[in-house]
């Protein structure tokens, strides 16, 4: 495996693992789970501080409810499909900016 196709599984990998932590972490301070719904609620103070956390943790949102979609209302394989590639990608994208400001911080080499 070439350095780059690992420094992108790590990266997708850091990427996921953020967004369970962040969805996970706000479902037990708020009991009740992080959704998209956020930009759509409160006052918009709270609208504006839910983009950033919206941004990190949509991966682990879209793949809650893609899972939940295939479960519940029998969803078809393209759109699991679809719904799986960009929640990859956008997990991938997040985990890459993560490990970059871990490297600029000075936390990793």
């Amino acid at each position: 495996m070439s350095p780059e196709a690992l420094s992108s599984l790590f990266a997708l990998c850091i990427g996921f693992a953020f967004a369970g932590a962040l969805a996970s972490g706000y479902q037990a301070f708020a009991q009740r789970p992080a959704g998209f719904g956020l930009l759509q609620e409160g006052v918009v103070p709270q609208r504006f501080a839910a983009v950033p956390f919206l941004v990190f943790a949509a991966p682990f949102i879209i793949m809650r409810n893609t899972v939940r979609g295939v479960k519940i209302e029998r969803r078809r394989f393209e759109f699991v499909m679809m719904a799986t590639v960009i929640a990859g990608f956008w997990s991938m994208m997040s985990g890459t900016f993560f490990l970059m400001t871990l490297r600029a911080a000075g936390v990793l080499a």
